[in-house]
Parts: structure tokens; C-alpha cells; sequence
């Protein structure tokens, strides 16, 4: 059985996932709670394009990570000239489309490092859960795993010049969206098996795209993570969607914006704001009953904007945008090491056993070791650029480059790339 992200209580644990879950799944943007954790050991370091168990072309471009349960992976791809965007099932064994699902939509105004494909689905044992937004609505759909639609949400318009990116996740028996544009802004809780509102609460916030993560220590209840610029980082309470507690702490001299997405490390919560990739900073809190909340820690040399921050065995690792590592302390902010290794990085690291696994822009996988002494242990090429954050289930890795899917490990022999 893989074992989630350290730090997390048996509780919480219990709560999200049963032991097939953990070998056998991937269900949001970077897996369980966000930590991007996985402890497979079927996963290799290096490789070369022959060693892929399949590869196979995707419709269109995307930065969305696939999502996996069971047998059955998900990835969105946008068609960049007519907007449409396509959801796939793909069978994780040999690399089969298994359906494919095609939805118009207006191409619309967006980033030019951006697509139609950027939010990442979440999955559960009945529904896929998937997300975009315009410029005229955003819509939320429920597929079952045929990928026959349960229902649709529809709600108004993205406007955001810099295009939507925005990644549900489930709590629970609901989904939980941030949806943050500078105009129409609002965290909405949806009944994740009818599609309807529970709660909805408008926000006074400019355009991020952090998704939100589950905190529990062992003196409090559970809350939603939520951080943005405004607000700074959120403790929300999940019935109702109010703020428990919030500290504003990232810089007000400038205006930032949170991309990167909070994680947890034990009673630490640990948030990302930053500004056009200089001025960004990563701190840490320690959330506690009716008590002003300050920095446990803060790093702002080498920080991320895009990228989300890992933590494993009592380590923090971050992987900025301009491809400094840094590896520190994750209970004081100690920093162990810091190495710029080049090339340019919007997906975000995650942790294989041991190891750290993070796509370039140019379409190259840097592996380091994940320990308190610098190593650089492979760099992969993938034959294409990415955005897009690895996935890990079935003791295989699934990398999505924007226009191919590939799995990578496992302990049967690969097939031949198609």
C-alpha cells in the first residue's frame, strides 16, 4: 500500500483513501491532498524513448495532469483554433483511448503560456469532475466513467485576460472550485453527486489560481486551505465555506498572486504568493485556536511562483520558475541546499520514493534525490514541452508533454510506443 504524504494523521488518511485508493489512484492535481507524494519503486530515474510502456497523441494542446483511478486515466486537451475542449479515458494498462468526449467552447482571450486544457480533473469511484471557463460562463461537469454527463454546472464568465486554470477537489461529498478572475471572483462548494450549490461566497480578490488543499491537526477540525494575495492564507470551514481564520501575510508593497498551491506539513500550513516570478515567497504557519497568526518561517531567494513546494521526510523542496531548487528545513525554514540547474519550469515537482521528478518547459525531466546533500541524478528527454505536472498510480508514472501522453515504470516489460 503507498502511503500518503508524511506528516498527515491516520485519521485524515482513513478518511480519503482505503488501500486500493493509495496503489491504485491519482485523483486530483498532485495527488493525495495536493502533496504530490508517492512511494513506488517501479518507477526508473533515467530512460529513453524506447522505454516508455506507450505513448500515444492527444487531441489538441494542454497543460492539465492526468488523474487515474483504477484502470482508467483522465487528461483534457483543448483545440487551440476553435476552443473546443476534449476529455479522454484512456486504459492505463496499454495506452487505449478508451472514449473521448469533445465540447464546443469560444476560443477566447488567454496567456499565451496558457491553454484550453489547464485545469486538472478530479476523479472519484463514480465521477470525473471537469472544469473551464470563458469569457461568457465557467462550466462544471460530473462524467460518469463511461463518460456519459450526470450533470452541469453553469455559472458566469471567466474574465481574466490570462485565460482560466483553475483545479477542483473534492471533500467529502462535495467538489470545491476557487474561482478567482478579479471581477467575478468566488469559492463555490458544490453537491458533488447532484451538481447543486451548498455554499457560494463571493471575494473581493484578483486573478489566482491556487487549489485548495485539507488541513487537520490534532486540536482542530478539518478545514479547506486557501491562499491568495488578498486574504493571505485561509483556514475555511468546509460546511459553510466561512473563514475560520486568515493571516495576511504575504508582501502588501506589491500586488501578488497566488499560483502555486498550499500544501501541508504536519501542523505547518504552508502557502505561495508571488509577483510576475520576482518578489515571490513561500511561508509557513502554524494555525492555533483564537491566536494572531505570524510566520513560523518565510524563503523568498529562489522562491516559486508557479510551481508547488514538496515536502518529504521533515524536508521542504522548492522548485522555482527559473530552475533554482532549494531544499530546506521544513520546521525552521533552514535552508540545506540551493542549486540553480537551469531551463524554465511551470509544472510542479512531485516525489517518487526518494526522488524528486519536475518537467522543464522544453520537455526534459529532471530527477534529483530528495535528501539534505544536492545530487543531480538524471535529466530525461521527452521529445516534447510541458506544463504539466506527473502523475503516479499503479507503480507507473504518467507524464502528459502538450500534445502526448506516456507511462513510464511498472514492473511488466513496456509495449511498443505507438
Amino acid at each position: 500500500m503507498i502511503r500518503c504524504v508524511a506528516f498527515l494523521t491516520i485519521q485524515l488518511l482513513a478518511l480519503y483513501c482505503s488501500p486500493t485508493t493509495f496503489a491504485q489512484s491519482w485523483t486530483r492535481f498532485r495527488g493525495f491532498n495536493g502533496a504530490g507524494i508517492s512511494t513506488a519503486t517501479t518507477i526508473p530515474t533515467d530512460w529513453a524513448a524506447e522505454d516508455f510502456r506507450w505513448k500515444v497523441a492527444l487531441p489538441g494542446i494542454g497543460h492539465s495532469s492526468p488523474v487515474v483511478w483504477g484502470n482508467r486515466l483522465i487528461v483534457t486537451s483543448g483545440d487551440e483554433s476553435t476552443g473546443r475542449r476534449v476529455v479522454l479515458a484512456v486504459d492505463v494498462r496499454d495506452g487505449e483511448i478508451l472514449w473521448q468526449r469533445s465540447f464546443a467552447a469560444e476560443p477566447g482571450r488567454k496567456h499565451a503560456l496558457n491553454s484550453y486544457a489547464s485545469g486538472t480533473p478530479v476523479i472519484d469511484e463514480h465521477h470525473i469532475y471537469v472544469v473551464w471557463g470563458t469569457a461568457e460562463e465557467t462550466i462544471i461537469l460530473a462524467l460518469d466513467h463511461e463518460g456519459k454527463t450526470h450533470w452541469e454546472y453553469q455559472s458566469p464568465g471567466f474574465s481574466a485576460s490570462h485565460g482560466f486554470a483553475a483545479s477542483p477537489v473534492l471533500y467529502r461529498d462535495r467538489l470545491i472550485l476557487a474561482i478567482e478572475d478579479g471581477q467575478t471572483s468566488r469559492w463555490v462548494a458544490l453537491n458533488a453527486k447532484t451538481g447543486k450549490v451548498i455554499w457560494q461566497h463571493d471575494q473581493t480578490t484578483q486573478l489566482h489560481y491556487a487549489t485548495p488543499c485539507v488541513f487537520r491537526s490534532t486540536t482542530r477540525t478539518e478545514e479547506l486551505i486557501f491562499t491568495n494575495y488578498e486574504y493571505g492564507i485561509c483556514g475555511v470551514n468546509p460546511e459553510d465555506g466561512k473563514i475560520r481564520w486568515q493571516a495576511k501575510v504575504f508582501d502588501s508593497s506589491h500586488v501578488e498572486a497566488s499560483i502555486a498551491s498550499p500544501v501541508i506539513a504536519g501542523d505547518l500550513v504552508i502557502g505561495t504568493c508571488g509577483y510576475l516570478g520576482h518578489g515571490n515567497e513561500v511561508i509557513a504557519l502554524r494555525p492555533q485556536q483564537d491566536q494572531v497568526l505570524s510566520p513560523v518561517w518565510r524563503i523568498d531567494r529562489g522562491a516559486p511562483l508557479c510551481p508547488t513546494p514538496v515536502v518529504k521526510n521533515k524536508l521542504i523542496f522548492l522548485w522555482s520558475d527559473k530552475g533554482i531548487v532549494t531544499c530546506a528545513d521544513v520546521a525552521t525554514g533552514k535552508k540545506h541546499w540551493q542549486q540553480r540547474i537551469g531551463s524554465t519550469f511551470y509544472s510542479s515537482p512531485i516525489c517518487v520514493g526518494n526522488f524528486l521528478y519536475n518537467t522543464s518547459v522544453d520537455g526534459e525531466m529532471v530527477v534529483l534525490d530528495a535528501k539534505t546533500t544536492y545530487r543531480l541524478v538524471a535529466r530525461n528527454d521527452l521529445g516534447e514541452g510541458s506544463h504539466s505536472t506527473a502523475a503516479v498510480a499503479n507503480g507507473v508514472m504518467y507524464v502528459r508533454t502538450f500534445s502526448h501522453l506516456m507511462a513510464v515504470g511498472g514492473a511488466v516489460p513496456p509495449s511498443p510506443v505507438r
